[in-house]
């Protein structure tokens, strides 16, 4: 059997969005992916499907796995035959034991590459509005490590050199040892105001930065609980902070929001309130699938061209269409000559995206705004509404009501996402959701189901994406907070921020 082959990637410093193209490449490419505690959740979720996920997490004084261990494991993959991925945060040859890994490797005769990573000694600083290096500030930087080898006989660090000789000294994993750190550089030399930051979790959403100087930085720290991972900043460069933060002071900053779309659509949202500041929870719970029976949709299809109007309800009606006519043996073409409508702009844009043009979108994304802005007299007109399975029926009744011919054809149903519904309840119970988000009726009722009752979610804000999803909530015993005034993702987002802006 050929050997495999190992990848040491650097995962970055804890934003997922930080880790190199060439990184994510080789994670999806693995069979077998060993990662450590520093590493994003969603990274490890980004594996191809199939591929084998171990946890080989180290905490300080907690190891999962010891470092002999790792070794052996990823040897022994490697020897399997496996295309393997030792996912390591920051960088693995800064401070990461990345080293003794490829040392390791190279004994055993396995091939293998090293894939750099952004380090949480640039990254959580620059993250916290603190550049390490700054003209007129400093000309010389170090990186150290600030939790050296317990069975050292002594320290190797020599502190009478980097107390006088570097303008920036940045401490890794050192927050435990701040007293000894900060009183061996005040020893050999160092201004006692010379100014520190320390930095918890840096680069993610709950990201805590602690400002003080040598001479109280550990007390600081102590009283605001900080623990490791942590990164230690020393230097005149921490003065730039209250003017250059930008990452901690954002609407949204440290809110974990729960994001409840389908699987293939939670991403917009999430991108978007990760833009905000915010760390985005994604528990799907419905998915798009075909409707009961195409029978009714195929007709409709069959006699598009006798159609005055065709009004598409949202984009997964767009979608759930073009995917059925390409079944069918046809394409976007076959929709040519009605009129065509759209409720809301992402059902406008999915339109436009395939070159038709739509005609009509109300001022309102919700069905009574679409009756009542008709823009034309409906009387006698034949339209064809695309929409879900099991939508409100308040759009093609208050259209016949007006005299309307209308014709309704289901594009596609939601079902209930089997999701990990049991880590989301016990997230709610302890308080670890600041905020569940609803973007339709069937989000609400899904995951009410799912959770076992609105009882469950009380510790949350409710957010909703307009007013129909609000009712919904309301009528599962949930009390919306927040109700976007434009019923699009963005809109949501916007009402997000407003309403926390207050507390930042």
């Amino acid at each position: 059997m050929r050997k495999g082959k190992v990848y040491l990637v650097g995962a970055g410093p804890g934003d997922p969005g930080l880790i190199t193209v060439k990184g994510l490449d080789c994670l999806q490419e693995a069979d077998v992916v060993i990662y450590d505690r520093l590493v994003h959740p969603s990274l490890v979720g980004a594996a191809r499907p199939g591929a084998e996920t171990i946890y080989a997490g180290k905490a300080s004084g907690a190891h999962s796995l010891s470092q002999t261990e790792i070794n052996r494991l990823v040897i022994e993959k490697a020897e399997q035959g496996h295309t393997v991925v030792r996912l390591k945060g920051g960088d693995p040859f800064v401070f990461g034991r990345g080293g003794e890994e490829a040392e390791a490797l190279a004994e055993a005769g396995i091939d293998f590459e090293v894939v750099p990573g952004v380090t949480s000694a640039v990254a959580a600083p620059a993250y916290a509005g603190i550049p390490v290096t700054h003209r007129g500030l400093c000309s010389a930087i170090g990186i150290v490590t600030g939790h050296e080898d317990p069975t050292k006989p002594e320290s190797a660090i020599n502190w009478d050199k980097i107390a006088l000789g570097l303008d920036t000294i940045v401490f890794l994993m050192g927050v435990e040892n701040l007293p000894q750190i900060a009183a061996r550089l005040v020893e050999n030399g160092r201004d006692p105001s010379t100014p520190v930051a320390v930095i918890r979790w840096g680069t993610r959403s709950d990201q805590q930065t602690v400002t003080g100087t040598l001479a109280d930085i550990a007390d600081k720290a102590a009283a605001a609980g900080l623990r490791s991972p942590a990164v230690t900043v020393v230097g005149d460069v921490v003065r730039l902070r209250e003017k250059l933060r930008w990452f901690d002071n954002r609407p949204l900053f440290g809110r974990k929001i729960l994001v409840t779309r389908s699987r293939d659509q939670a991403g917009v949202l999430s991108d978007a309130l990760r833009a905000q500041g915010a760390e985005p929870i994604e528990f799907p719970v419905i998915k798009v699938v075909p409707p009961s029976s195409y029978a009714p949709l195929d007709a409709a299809l069959g006699r598009v061209g006798a159609y005055d109007w065709l009004l598409f309800t949202s984009a997964n009606g767009v979608r759930a269409t073009l995917d059925r006519l390409r079944q069918l043996g046809r394409d976007a073409r076959s929709l040519a000559g009605p009129k065509i409508g759209a409720i809301g702009p992402a059902t406008a844009d999915s339109l436009a995206g395939l070159e038709l043009k739509v005609d009509f979108v109300p001022s309102r994304f919700v069905a009574e705004a679409a009756a009542e802005e008709f823009p034309e007299d409906p009387a006698g007109k034949r339209i064809l509404i695309l929409r879900a399975e099991e939508a409100r029926e308040v759009l093609p009744e208050k259209l016949a009501e007006r005299g309307a011919a209308v014709d309704v054809a289901a594009a596609y149903r939601t079902e209930i996402e089997e999701s990990d519904a049991a880590r989301v309840k016990e997230m709610l119970r302890t308080g670890d959701i600041d905020v569940i988000t609803f973007t339709s009726s069937s989000t609400v009722t899904n995951f009410v189901g799912l959770i076992g009752g609105a009882e469950a979610a009380r510790g949350a804000k409710v957010a909703c994406i307009g007013p129909v999803t609000a009712r919904t909530a309301e009528q599962h015993g949930l009390t919306p907070d927040i109700i976007a005034e434009e019923y699009t993702i963005e809109g949501l987002v916007a009402a997000l921020a407003a309403a926390f802006a207050a507390d930042r």
